[in-house]
């Protein structure tokens, strides 16, 4: 079996976009198998390839991978010459860092402002709870625009695992208008000038499923 990745929706799946992201931008060839979700077939569908009921799912040839960052993780080892985390110590620690707090935090971010790629324009309240998270978010971007911006566009300089992991996010901001200062920029302006992402993109407009849940602001 090659390598292959089990996706949702590319609209709505940002758990999917993140590790199709990483696969795409680093070169690695590889196809994928779309699941439309919130659908009366997606739960077999996903069932039968993944126990654990959800996507993203990476199947390589002697194993199968859920979770994206453990999918993250078997895709830099697997493929070290992608330098899928920074080369420096420090740098490598840092990126380890705010991915885990990526993976594991952000929980007022992710319900009140879901990933809806083709939701442009949506306006939703900004409570404090909601502020805090983005506020958090745009001192981690600055952060690395100060300790990495002068080596690359990406948040540690060359693409790596936290801008798979963040990406999510900028289509967030995108999508409800979030405001950013200069120094948290960069990294969504260069994302968003990536052919993987502009490809991601053109697909979820494409899409004629709407997951009521997600749609989310006027």
């Amino acid at each position: 079996m090659k390598t292959r990745l089990i996706i949702g929706n590319k609209n709505y799946s940002s758990w999917s976009l993140r590790a199709w992201l990483l696969l795409r931008e680093s070169g690695i060839e590889f196809s994928e198998h779309r699941i439309a979700l919130d659908m009366p077939a997606s739960a077999n569908e996903i069932a039968a390839f993944s126990a654990a009921g959800r996507v993203p799912v990476l199947q390589l040839e002697d194993v199968s991978v859920w979770d994206t960052m453990a999918i993250a993780e078997t895709v830099a080892e697997r493929w070290p010459e992608k330098n899928l985390w920074p080369a420096d110590s420090a740098a490598r620690a840092h990126a380890r860092a705010v991915c885990a707090e990526m993976h594991a935090g952000f929980p007022v971010l992710r319900e009140r402002m879901p990933m809806n790629c083709r939701a442009m324009g949506r306006k939703v309240a900004l409570p404090d709870e909601l502020g805090q998270d983005i506020d958090r978010i745009i001192a981690i971007w600055s952060e690395c625009y100060r300790e990495y911006g002068d080596q690359g566009g990406w948040l540690f300089g060359d693409f790596s695992v936290a801008d798979a992991m963040f990406a999510p996010v900028v289509l967030r901001f995108r999508t409800y208008g979030i405001n950013l200062p200069e120094s948290a920029g960069f990294y969504p302006c260069r994302l968003l000038e990536s052919e993987a992402m502009q490809e991601w993109l053109a697909a979820a407009e494409s899409e004629t499923e709407v997951i009521d849940r997600e749609e989310i602001g006027q």
